[in-house]
């Protein structure tokens, strides 16, 4: 799975997700874009999943007619450690990833 980590969440936490190929969006030259820019540039890059912590993106974005999943972590605050214990649930959404989907996990996740 290639997967592209939003500019939120950092770099780091690419070393918690073995077995997936994973970029962050300074990597691939996309620092700045806005979400939707940047979800095609991704899609156009050939990215499976877009990870983010920005709450506000399944409200800002239509994922219809979208090859790029989105998988929203939903930790206490974007540092490292908190994100870490997300990591496994992490690798559990993106062992399931359907395009154009938007997938939960942390906090507030709705039950998930």
């Amino acid at each position: 799975m290639k997967v592209l980590l939003d500019e939120c969440v950092p770099r780091k936490f690419k070393s918690s997700l073995p077995g997936h190929q994973c970029y962050t969006v300074q990597e691939i030259g996309c620092a700045g874009m806005k979400n939707g820019e940047l979800l095609s540039a991704a899609e156009a890059k050939g990215f499976d999943v877009f990870l983010t912590i920005d709450k506000g993106i399944e409200y800002e974005q239509n994922l219809t007619h979208r090859k790029i999943a989105i998988l929203l972590v939903r930790p206490k605050s974007n540092r490292l450690a908190d994100l870490h214990a997300h990591a496994p649930a992490c690798l559990e959404r993106l062992s399931a990833v359907v395009p154009g989907a938007l997938m939960h996990t942390g906090e507030d996740s709705l039950g998930e």
